[in-house]
């Protein structure tokens, strides 16, 4: 293990953040440089436990106890080694994901838990630093072809799983630049993308291809890469975004946060000299208290808006941890984010009712109302209808599923009763040879769960095409299974 004594005399400690008026004039990651010797009394604090929970609260089994003991004893090269065992990509999960490990860990029964994802990233960090990450390209090649259609993170670890396997590997994707959300949906503030380009690099070195700027379904029938392919990984996300069909929902400001944050990415990567949607100088209220919503928060505050207030249907989160989810689940607490350090206001247990407008027709206000739950409904408590000035509003409540018009219409693959791609244990669709990964066919949900299903949809692909049981599968389906 690592320092026997280290969760008793090592308290948590995590990188400080750039001073806020610093950084909300770039668009660099948050958090200042975190000394190396303290990481390594972090990953000390570890206490190596019989019955890892850590284990259970990463979806990727990633093996913990190990890196952070080879971190504690300064054993650096042999950490990222054990890291990459089970994540493809410990640069965007050590960003992006919030952690389950760290809630399911045993010290944070009646402590503060480890800082495991400080440690990740960490190690693959040091590791690209130390040209440690290396191309693994194949001895053999199958001569077998796959196609994976969308290059978020579970089409990623698809791609490079089956490469590895010695498949030949093309990925499609309908953006101009390979990532899928991790280019253009991930503010650079949350991950910078020279994160995402150096792996790229990797991926390019081992024999995957890329092609950008192709459809399927558009550009590229999906019955034509059946007919070309031996096998098809479906990886495009769920892309199809929750409206909120009020009155006035057309007026002029009112926008997705997906119509919102690409393009401001796009400036800050210098694609862009402007946003076509820029928050300098409104009023920007911003509709739903997750990810996105802290996402489209922090965006706005680096583009100079002149307010900006966050909403949430539910009522506010407890600071600790309820009874009724009790260690190791993964609690819904009160949680302050970078953005949120930032400045603005959250508002919950309130319901936007419609969107106003100016003599010009442009949004000038939203009509709020407080609510109540109950019986699972929200009612509109009377007397309590406000006007919040705003002059740009920003959808971001969350996303319904996968698109269905183009590839998944034509296909005419089965989907289960929410809407998701079907998939049996193997990850295999109701079509021969086509597959599905991530979150087209597990609904919306985190990074760390679409790395592992590209990486268990990549085995059931390789035994499909060879017979063999070589890849690792650390996870099967929860959804529903075909028929």
């Amino acid at each position: 293990m690592a320092d026997p004594k280290g969760f008793l005399t090592t308290p948590r400690e995590t990188p400080k953040s750039r001073p806020v008026d610093v950084r909300i004039k770039d668009w660099r990651e948050v958090y200042e440089d975190f000394e190396r010797t303290k990481l390594e009394k972090q990953a000390g604090r570890c206490m190596d436990c019989g019955i890892p929970f850590c284990h259970q609260g990463c979806p990727l089994g990633n093996l913990i106890p190990e890196w952070n003991t080879l971190v504690w004893r300064e054993d650096w090269r042999d950490a990222i080694e054990r890291l990459h065992a089970t994540n493809n990509f410990p640069e965007f999960t050590g960003t992006l994901c919030p952690a389950p490990c760290e809630t399911a860990c045993v010290l944070g029964i009646n402590d503060d838990p480890v800082t495991i994802k400080r440690v990740e990233i960490s190690i693959i960090d040091r590791a690209f630093e130390e040209g440690w990450v290396k191309p693994e390209i194949p001895e053999t090649r199958t001569g077998k072809k796959v196609a994976v259609v969308g290059s978020g993170p579970s089409g990623l670890a698809a791609a490079q799983q089956l490469t590895r396997a010695g498949h030949d590997v093309v990925v499609f994707e309908r953006a101009d630049a390979i990532g899928g959300l991790l280019r253009y949906g991930i503010p650079e503030f949350k991950m910078e993308k020279n994160r995402l380009d150096r792996r790229l690099e990797q991926m390019r070195a081992e024999g995957t291809e890329f092609r950008t700027n192709v459809n399927v379904g558009v550009d590229i029938t999906g019955e034509r890469l059946r007919a070309e392919y031996d096998a098809i990984v479906l990886a495009g996300g769920a892309t199809a975004w929750r409206d909120l069909p009020i009155a006035g929902r057309d007026v002029p400001g009112v926008y997705q946060a997906m119509e919102y944050l690409p393009p401001a990415n796009r400036v800050a990567s210098g694609e862009l000299a402007r946003p076509p949607i820029d928050a300098a100088g409104k009023d920007v209220v911003v509709i739903g208290g997750g990810d996105t919503g802290a996402d489209c928060v922090g965006t706005a505050h680096r583009q100079g808006a002149r307010s900006v207030t966050q909403l949430e249907i539910m009522p506010k989160p407890p600071s600790s941890r309820p009874d009724e989810q009790p260690w190791p689940t993964y609690p819904m607490i009160y949680r302050v984010s970078s953005a949120h350090e930032e400045g603005g206001e959250r508002l919950y247990s309130v319901n936007t009712q419609e969107f106003l407008a100016d003599d010009e027709g442009n949004l000038r206000a939203l009509q709020l109302v407080e609510v109540r739950n109950e019986g699972g409904r929200f009612v509109p408590v009377e007397g309590t209808e406000q006007e919040l000035p705003a002059q740009l509003a920003l959808l971001a409540m969350g996303f319904v599923g996968p698109q269905r018009e183009g590839l998944l219409d034509e296909l005419g693959v089965e989907l289960d009763q929410r809407g998701n791609v079907a998939r049996d244990t193997t990850y295999r669709t109701s079509l021969d040879k086509v597959f599905v990964a991530g979150d087209m066919g597990r609904g919306q949900s985190l990074i760390v769960w679409a790395i592992a299903e590209g990486r268990s949809a990549a085995a059931g692909v390789d035994a499909y095409l060879t017979g063999r049981d070589v890849l690792p599968a650390p996870i099967a389906p929860t959804e529903r299974p075909i028929a």
